[in-house]
């Protein structure tokens, strides 16, 4: 599946860094770049474009008052200098908020959140037990980014710094926290259970007092989420 993103900026540096960001993931694929949004709607208006990466503070039209404009098929990402806007652009619908300079490591939150709705908007998941199964997230793991699919995670586990990802396919080391992965992956699939536990619902094989058993892993489940997380996993009410 190919994405296709616009991106308009009056800053070429500004340009050239979401350009760079981009090249990164394959299934983004940049149909064109402006430096102010009339000069893009010709494109917006001929081609399929799913993604518009759009500054504010531009020339002829602020990029908020472009986005009132657009089909609300595109989804529009907002980069910007200015913190100030977030509240504006959201009433909008506007999917992310990116501040410059826009880091790496944030930029690939947006991609994830990107995936998740394209795929939604195009029905690329028909079935309701396929939902999960072709729905993925991109982990940076050392020098490279890391497709990983939900159903394949058993569970995850925070190590100080970094978490480690426990998959049907392989164990993945990567630099971030627990709580901001677990924001990441669809609720009703996973669970935090513990302060260093996040784990796959479906995946779990027992559960003997406080205690969950997957694929032969014994994790723990902290006394401030026990109540919940049983209710959840046993599906009671």
């Amino acid at each position: 599946m190919k994405i296709n993103c616009i991106i308009i900026d009056d800053e070429p540096l500004a340009i050239k860094v979401v350009e760079n960001h981009l090249k990164e993931f394959q299934d983004f694929k940049i149909l064109a770049t402006f430096n102010n949004p009339v000069k893009a709607l010709s494109t917006l208006q001929n081609e399929a474009v799913d993604v518009l990466f759009l500054d504010i503070n531009m020339p002829k039209m602020s990029g908020l008052d472009f986005a009132k404009t657009l089909n609300p098929d595109i989804h529009v990402i907002i980069t910007t200098a200015y913190r100030e806007y977030a509240v504006e652009s959201y009433d909008l619908n506007v999917l992310d908020y990116l501040v410059k300079p826009i880091p790496f490591t944030r930029f690939l939150k947006t991609i994830n959140r990107i995936t998740r709705q394209v795929e939604l908007q195009k029905g690329i998941k028909i079935k309701e037990e396929e939902v999960h199964n072709d729905y993925y997230i991109f982990l940076k793991v050392e020098k490279k980014l890391v497709k990983i699919k939900f159903d394949d995670i058993l569970y995850i586990e925070s190590l100080k710094d970094y978490i480690k990802v426990f998959t049907t396919t392989g164990n993945y080391l990567v630099h971030r926290s627990l709580t901001s992965i677990t924001e990441e992956l669809p609720q009703d699939c996973f669970i935090r259970i513990h302060r260093s536990f996040t784990i796959a619902i479906d995946k779990v094989c027992s559960v003997e007092g406080n205690l969950v058993e997957i694929n032969t892993k014994r994790i723990p489940i902290g006394r401030k989420y026990v109540n919940h997380a049983k209710k959840i996993i046993l599906k009671t009410d």
